[in-house]
């Protein structure tokens, strides 16, 4: 008698009994689901899984299309496979990255054995669109690691090599298309029929793939100009690359050679001249009536820090600075503006007191002090401790804030008093050359870290809320980070390896049950890819301190 197994789909709330060993893709032509867009992959019991999984016992099925995270990486990842794979017959000698996101897109660079123009772009995705109108399956293969290394060893992938060689695990995964190998960190679509909308075209010195809209996966991302940050992409990648660490194999194996202490003094070093650098310019621009520095950023860039190590330099300048955060001024929990879910916005312009805010400043800026709120996080409420701000001759006011370049929040002070500054941290290292670590992965783990050393949120409470952050910064932050006067990366290139050992614990907390589980799982895998670093080796100023903690600021 044939063995059955029970799936309760999630999608339709229904129950149905299939073949044990059916995959996934069966499954779904069973409960007849119903999408926004074409679904990519599924969370069974809460872990992500591609479609061609196949299921043996009872399960609970929550089929994935495009509008979600999980399932636009999964998007992306195959549609590099297919770039990568069009570059190598293209171009057999010449090498491609997939370095970083810019423009709602992926910047590439093709090595420079290859000629770039628009009729290289077209033979480019004129074999990408044959890949995917031929139907080719995205094979999924697990072996040893030692032969998987082998292999991409073998076959020139030098970079993939180091990186499995160093992950410690005994077995790896690969992806095999029609010949061709690669080798990403999650799951992929079966095949390449599910790649129905992709864009190429010449960008600066590289190329710019472009993705499905997220919100709207029938369009593709429009072109944004972000000519500032792509020159902060370019500047760090070119740093990596002259003390060798391209990616994160080799960042691995000189820890294992015992360098790593000089490789995070020189990674502080270059971060404390680029604040340097910012203080001298703000101070050349205090002689020409500059009387406010604005510092803004998402989430869990930095920007604390960051605001206290400008302070230090803009004294080594002669400048009196006056610090100020943004998170004194918002409202107190219960008058926070809701989202779209009905959650707590806190990214809004509206969870501050703007009126407060602003009849603070002005009598700042008109000599007068003032009493300094604070924001209880635990409390969810504003308090008074009698601490006080006052503006002297020669200062300067520093206001931090996720909104401190909307032009909304400082609308009453002329443009020409005013410096502004955008941080985040533009993770520029990557796993190898093909995979490239999210930014948002960097800020979401060390909010993970904070929020719970800090704030006494649970992985889930901050997992759950991180969607609602993202759309917020996508609304309130980043459409005015270009109309910065500078801006600076945040991210360490050692910082993942310090991390992991302060965010596996908050991590593993989430239990299989919590629908969190799928991105604590994701992340917990991530991480692995680093191996571990003493962070006692962070001299105490150090931007990370602001997160793991043992900073000599005071927060």
């Amino acid at each position: 008698m044939e063995k059955k197994v029970t799936i309760f789909c999630t999608n339709t709330n229904t129950y149905q009994d299939f073949p044990a060993g059916s995959n996934l893709i069966k499954i779904l032509e069973g409960f007849d689901v119903k999408s926004q867009s074409t679904i990519v992959n599924a969370k069974v019991n809460n872990k992500t899984e591609p479609l061609d999984y196949c299921v043996y016992h009872n399960k609970t099925v929550t089929f994935v299309d495009l509008t979600s995270p999980s399932g636009m990486r999964a998007y992306v990842r195959s549609l590099c496979f297919l770039l990568a794979k069009a570059v190598s017959e293209t171009f057999p000698e010449a090498q491609l990255y997939i370095e970083h996101p810019i423009s709602l897109g992926y910047f590439c660079r093709i090595s420079d054995r290859a000629t770039i123009d628009e009729k290289a772009i077209e033979a480019i995705k004129t074999k990408m669109q044959q890949y995917i109108e031929a139907d080719m399956r995205f094979e999924a293969v697990e072996e040893e690691t030692d032969k998987v290394v082998k292999m991409f060893r073998n076959r020139g992938f030098e970079d993939k090599a180091l990186l499995l060689e160093s992950s410690g695990e005994l077995y790896s995964k690969y992806y095999r298309l029609n010949g061709s190998v690669d080798y990403f960190y999650g799951c992929l679509v079966p095949s390449t029929k599910y790649i129905h909308l992709f864009g190429l075209e010449l960008y600066n010195d590289g190329l710019l793939l472009r993705v499905p809209n997220r919100s709207n996966p029938i369009e593709l991302e429009p072109i944004i100009s972000q000519e500032k940050m792509y020159n902060v992409y370019k500047e760090h990648l070119k740093f990596l690359n002259i003390i060798g660490l391209d990616n994160v194999g080799d960042m691995n194996k000189a820890n294992k050679m015992g360098t790593m202490p000089n490789i995070i003094k020189v990674s502080e070093a270059y971060q404390e001249k680029k604040i340097a650098n910012i203080a001298t310019e703000i101070a050349a621009r205090a002689k020409e009536g500059v009387k406010v520095a604005l510092i803004s950023g998402p989430s869990s860039s930095g920007k604390t820090t960051f605001r206290m190590r400008l302070e230090v330099q803009l004294m080594v300048n002669l400048l009196k600075p006056v610090g100020l955060s943004l998170d004194n001024y918002f409202v107190d929990r219960e008058l926070t503006p809701l989202d779209e879910d009905g959650d707590y916005d806190f990214e809004s312009l509206y969870a501050l007191d703007i009126a407060k805010f602003n009849e603070d400043l002005q009598k700042l800026l008109k000599g007068e002090e003032i009493d300094l709120p604070t924001f209880n996080f635990t409390t969810g409420k504003r308090e008074y401790k009698g601490d006080k701000l006052l503006l002297e001759e020669n200062s300067i006011l520093v206001i931090e804030g996720i909104h401190g370049l909307n032009p909304e929040l400082t609308r009453d002070i002329p443009e020409n008093q005013k410096y502004k500054i955008y941080v985040s941290a533009l993770t520029t290292i990557s796993l190898d050359n093909h995979n490239w670590i999210p930014t948002a992965d960097n800020r979401l783990l060390r909010r993970l870290i904070r929020d719970y050393k800090y704030r006494n949120y649970s992985a889930i409470d901050t997992i759950s809320r991180w969607q609602s952050v993202r759309r917020g910064e996508d609304k309130w932050i980043f459409p005015y980070q270009e109309n910065a006067d500078v801006m600076f990366n945040s991210a360490m290139m050692y910082e993942l390896a310090a991390l992991r050992r302060h965010a596996e614990p908050v991590l593993m907390q989430v239990p299989n049950s919590a629908p969190e589980y799928a991105e604590a799982h994701r992340l917990l895998k991530f991480l692995r890819y680093f191996n571990y670093i003493n962070d006692k080796e962070l001299p105490p100023t150090s931007l990370l301190r602001e997160f793991l903690g043992g900073s000599s600021f005071k927060y």
